[in-house]
């Protein structure tokens, strides 16, 4: 885990992956983005993978459990991220643990965390997630 961390703040990563097989994948769009395209897209590369990541929410958490990944370490991880990985056995670490993860601006809620908020299931947080993405780019 320590070579991911470091990985991703030696390189200014977002999210660093060691899938099942060993290979490392460095992603770095910001959000959830990535998490979302491994989890619908190449979900075999979450199965039973380690990860580091910059900021795990609820959202992030969500793709992670339904990915299959095996242990997650966050620098920062909200307290709905980590009771959403413990209750799907993911391994969760993190260098602070926050009530809610904050948007960009400091101002408010990050939308993700808002939109998941109240939903304990990630198949369901997973398909809000995306119809946010899809309103989104219809605008």
């Amino acid at each position: 885990m320590k070579q991911l961390i470091d990985i991703l703040h030696n390189e200014e990563l977002t999210l660093v992956v060691r899938s099942a097989d060993g290979e490392l994948h460095r992603f770095t769009q910001r959000g959830v983005k990535d998490l979302l395209a491994l989890v619908t897209e190449r979900p075999e590369m979450l199965h039973d993978a380690i990860i580091a990541d910059k900021a795990v929410g609820k959202a992030a958490a969500a793709c992670m459990a339904v990915g299959g990944v095996k242990q997650v370490h966050a620098d920062v991880m909200s307290e709905p991220a980590l009771e959403l990985l413990e209750k799907h056995n993911v391994t969760a670490s993190y260098s602070k643990l926050v009530d809610h993860i904050i948007n960009r601006t400091g101002t408010d809620w990050c939308p993700m965390e808002k939109l998941s908020r109240d939903e304990n299931n990630p198949v369901v947080i997973i398909e809000k997630i995306k119809a946010f993405f899809l309103s989104k780019s219809t605008n």
